[in-house]
């Protein structure tokens, strides 16, 4: 027997009900009743008593050029004090700006006698073992 859809089900399921309760039959199931109002529907323009209007946080942003390019921004998390000032690239240590900040280089690159070497190998096949279990068909 095919398979009817909830669409279908829920245009003719009133009426059958209607038939039945006009011919006063009395085991009559009223499991597949449509939805009277659903999410996001008004009952009489207003609003459930459990629908509730959150309230958009709007946060103060620095628009100061001159604190902008002589502090850090946000630094300061206390009620009390100030941002932390920025001091001159020579004050920084050499080993700040020789940072890598791109993506980490390929496996091939790395030293096999390190523990990063051993973890991203690990995390590289965790992932390749993942994908390999999603295209198992049973």
């Amino acid at each position: 027997m095919a398979a009817v859809s909830w669409v279908k089900i829920s245009t003719w399921a009133p009426k059958l009900l209607r038939a039945a309760k006009t011919l006063n039959l009395q085991n009559v199931a009223e499991y597949a009743k449509p939805a009277v109002a659903g999410l996001g529907s008004k009952k009489g323009g207003k609003m459930g008593k459990m629908a509730q209007v959150v309230e958009k946080k709007i946060f103060p942003v620095e628009t100061d050029p001159g604190k902008l390019v002589n502090n850090v921004c946000g630094s300061n998390i206390m009620k009390q004090g100030q941002d932390v000032a920025l001091m001159p690239d020579s004050e920084y240590p050499d080993w700040l700006w020789s940072l890598r900040l791109g993506k980490p280089p390929p496996l091939e690159e790395m030293d096999q006698e390190s523990l990063a070497y051993w973890r991203r190998l690990r995390k590289l096949n965790l992932r390749r073992q993942t994908k390999l279990m999603g295209l198992r068909r049973y």
